[in-house]
């Protein structure tokens, strides 16, 4: 009789699983890091404005608060289609963007590079970060009287609350970005015998540039803050001027459409910020998706 040779059993293959039914669980409605598509995404954003202003239109037609003091949402976007049509609030919005875009360059200009200087040398920050620091917990508000000493009640004023109240808090934060730049790059590049200035051209700003667009775009959502504060001293025109107007005349509608502008002109920015990183550094999201 031959030896037979005997092959070993074979392991009944396991069916095929998703990767969450390999994990025992299914997919769920609320998942860790789930991404979602941009329409689902809309639909949500649409859903929660629809509940705020149905609550809102509620508790007005409950008499839950009184109307004079708290009017609903649809007297509130009548009084802003008259703003716009008859008051010539299109001015004033056009005055407050002017105001916002102007205090927020200059104080890019001087923030962005000197945080990425203070954030490069520690000998940089050593000297100026002190200062920096005890401006920051300096309120912007404070300094309304000595801007009109200075600056008179004109746009000088605005401009520079608007100028301080986001300067600090910018230099601090780009600061702490590039020093966040890995190490292993700066090393790498002064064994290949890069210079300083190569190496911050190069190495550096490259490296933090994304993340500073990202502080500038959380601190512009500040400034649009300071907006009425700037705007209710001594002003004329302007978004915070209008809601004094209306203040007076107890236009409560008026004060609440002008809120709801500054949110949407907001809004407006931060998608346009949104919109210049993804074009600037198309890198970030292709990583990130």
């Amino acid at each position: 009789m031959g030896h037979q040779r005997l092959e070993p059993a074979k392991r009944p293959q396991a069916p095929e699983t998703s990767p969450h039914r390999r994990a025992g669980h299914r997919q769920r409605w609320l998942e860790f890091k789930q991404s979602i598509s941009r329409p689902e995404a809309i639909l949500l954003g649409v859903i929660i404005w629809a509940i705020a202003f149905g609550f809102w239109e509620g508790i007005v037609a409950l008499h839950w608060v009184n109307p004079l003091f708290m009017p609903p949402p649809h007297k509130v976007v009548s009084g802003l289609y008259e703003l716009l049509a008859k008051e010539g609030f299109l001015f004033d919005i056009g005055i407050s963007i002017y105001r916002i875009t102007v205090s927020f360059a200059l104080a890019s200009v001087i923030a962005i590079p000197l945080g990425i200087l203070m954030g490069s040398f520690r000998r940089v920050e050593a000297l100026i970060n002190p200062l920096v620091s005890a401006w920051r917990y300096l309120p912007a508000p404070s300094f309304i009287p000595l801007l009109l000493m200075w600056f008179g009640t004109g746009e000088g004023q605005k401009l520079a609350l608007l100028f301080i109240g986001v300067i600090w808090f910018l230099i601090t934060i780009i600061m702490d970005h590039v020093k966040n730049v890995r190490a292993e790059l700066i090393e790498t590049s002064l064994t290949l015998g890069g210079s300083r200035r190569q190496i911050l051209w190069t190495v550096v700003i490259p490296a933090s540039m994304p993340h500073i667009v990202t502080a500038m775009r959380q601190m512009l959502a500040v400034s649009w803050t300071y907006l009425v504060i700037a705007e209710i001293v001594a002003a004329t025109t302007g978004i915070g001027a209008m809601m004094m107007r209306a203040k007076r005349f107890l236009h409560v509608e008026n004060i609440m459409a002008g809120i709801i502008v500054i949110g949407l002109l907001g809004l407006l920015f931060d998608y346009l910020f949104r919109v210049a990183h993804r074009a600037l550094f198309p890198y970030i999201e292709e990583r990130e998706s």
